[in-house]
Formats: structure tokens, sequence, C-alpha cells
């Protein structure tokens, strides 16, 4: 079974002859950096991040840019929440096409890149206006450049989401978290014995409980502020209960049935740049329309309920400051709204 047949999201994922779901990490690595020394400085407006709100890839680059408030100097288009084995497509846009780059498909800005460009069309990625190419998909340099390399366009109050004197204990959290939850949710999902399966299962469990530990006395992951620990964390367990619960059979107990970390995320989920990004109607329905292999109805369940999210946290009350010496970011631009009906809604 390959994954990339079924969900482009899961970026060149597989089933090794073990039966044990992989994922392949060769992304296009090319950097946008202040000094340019891949050929790609940062400038206003010449780039245009594509992303996909039901992606938890993407949906960190969404977070992320908005905390900083990049809105006005990098535009962001959004793709649909399905996709076929080609390509996401812009059927959200008005003739199903994206405005900026006047394409239909992600596989076109690729294939500018290289016309036999061999891997997953992924999200998000970063596409060059002028050219319509893509410059890159590497997702996770592509947060963290975000937070260094466009410093001098960030809003003003904005956080400091990867501080230098932390950096080696944000990577080292992150990354545990990313084999063991952010991928491990997809080894269970993916996996094609049930040996695997019950591999991938300990493992993810046995990692949320050490984060459940580490949580129960601490407000966030690394110091007293958010950081991109916490962003690349919060994408997984948004999509838990209405997901991974179920469809990827990860379902020792729902995220809403493990207090500390129900509470975690109900935190970050208030806070502004969070839930506001958070389209739980297109993460169900990619998933569960998108992997045919698993869901082959392409039912689409009901549930869960959604108003829980608003509940009270108390997670106030083991100090940090959410911005640390910045501030919360403003209002959504309207045009990113997550549409009514598709978030949580307030009891």
């Amino acid at each position: 079974m390959s994954a990339t047949d079924t969900d482009n999201s899961t970026k060149g994922a597989y089933v090794t002859g073990g039966a044990e779901f992989a994922r392949d990490t060769n992304y296009i690595t090319t950097r946008i950096t202040e000094d340019g020394r891949d050929g790609f400085p940062v400038e206003p407006d010449r780039y245009r991040l594509i992303v996909a709100r039901a992606c938890p890839w993407a949906n960190r680059a969404i977070i992320v840019r908005r905390l900083l408030g990049l809105e006005p100097v990098l535009s962001m288009g959004m793709t649909g929440p399905t996709h076929d084995k080609r390509s996401w497509t812009f059927d959200l846009d008005p003739g199903g096409v994206d405005p900026v780059l006047g394409i239909e498909r992600l596989q076109e800005a690729y294939f500018k890149r290289d016309p036999e460009y061999p891997r997953g069309i992924t999200v998000p990625a970063m596409v060059e206006v002028a050219t319509g190419k893509v410059v890159t998909n590497d997702y996770r340099q592509m947060t963290l450049d975000l937070s260094t390399e466009w410093t001098r366009f960030h809003r003003e109050g904005a956080p400091d989401l990867y501080p230098e004197h932390l950096r080696n204990e944000i990577d080292e959290v992150a990354h545990r978290n990313y084999t063991e939850v952010n991928n491990g949710v997809y080894r269970c999902g993916f996996a094609g014995s049930q040996e695997s399966y019950e591999s991938a299962y300990d493992r993810l469990f046995t990692r949320l409980d050490w984060l459940t530990e580490r949580l129960s006395t601490r407000r966030y992951l690394v110091g007293d502020s958010i950081t991109q620990a916490d962003v690349f964390l919060f994408t997984t367990l948004a999509r838990f209960d209405p997901v991974y619960h179920g469809h990827f059979k990860a379902n020792r107990s729902k995220l809403s049935e493990m207090p500390v970390l129900w509470a975690y995320a109900r935190d970050l989920f208030q806070t502004p740049g969070f839930g506001d990004t958070t389209d739980f109607v297109q993460i169900k329905k990619h998933y569960y329309v998108v992997h045919t292999d698993i869901n082959p109805t392409q039912i689409v369940p009901a549930g869960p309920d959604l108003t829980n999210w608003w509940e009270p946290h108390h997670r106030e009350e083991l100090g940090g400051r959410p911005f640390g010496d910045g501030t919360p970011p403003g209002p959504p631009v309207p045009s990113e709204v997550v549409p009514d009906g598709h978030g949580a809604p307030r009891p």
C-alpha cells in the first residue's frame, strides 16, 4: 500500500516491507533567507504561501505567519480539503483558480520548478509569484525561517517563537514529538500489520504520557511562553478526537479524556492564532474522504461535539506569558477567517 496514492499530506509516505508506515522526508530544501544565500532573499510580496487548512503540517505555517503578523508581506493561497492522486487543487477559489498564481493545481508550480518532479505534491509550499515556481516545501524549516529570517517584517509585538537560548531544547522536544506523536498517529493509521500497529500505538501513548507529566507543572513545552514546539504539537492535538482517535485507531484515550493534555490544547486553542485558524470541517473532510483505503465509504462522522474547546482550562494558574514580551496578534485578515460553522462554536 502506498499512502501517497491517497494522501498527499503524508508527504511521500509508504509502508515498508515489514508493514510499517514510513515517511519520505526528502523535501525541496531551498531556503528563503535574509541574505538570500540560496538565491531567494526575503522580500515583500515576492512569495505566496500555499496551504490547506486540513493539513496539520500546513496548519503550522498558517499559525506562525499569523502570530508573527506577516500577512502584509506574504500572501497566502488555500487549496481545498481534498485532492486526487495528482495534486491539491484550488477548488475554494472562483473558477477553481488561485487568484495570484493563476493555476488550478499546486502540481503546476512544482512542475515549473522541475517538469519531472518525482515526489508527492505537498503543502505547505512557498511559491515565487513572478515565476510561478515552488521554492520550498520543507515544512519544518519553513516555519523556523519565518521566525528567524523574516524578522524585519514581523509585526510590532511579535513573539519570539524560536528564542536562541532555547533552540536546542525546542529542537529536542519537537523532534521526539514528531517521531512519536505527529508522525506516530500516521504510523498507527497506516500500519500494514497488527504488530506494526501495536508498536506505533505503544510509542504514541508512551510519548503522550511523557507529555502529560511534563505539562502537569508547566504551561508550555519549553520556557514560559509559546514556542515553535507548542505550535508543532497543537496541530496534531487539534485533530486527535475528530480524526486520529477513530480513523487512525489511536484509541486508548480521547484527548478530551487526558485532562492535562486536553487543558493544554484548550489553552492554545483559545489563544489568538490557534483556534481561529483551525477548520474542523475541512480537517474531517480531508481525512475521511481522501483515505479511501481506510474509509472506503467516504462517510464523514458528524461528531465529536466541539463546544467543549471553549471550556475554562485554568492553565494560567501555572504562570507563563503566552507571547512572552510580545502581544497577541490582531484579528484575522477578513479573507482568511475560518468560515462560520467550521470552527468550534462557543456554547
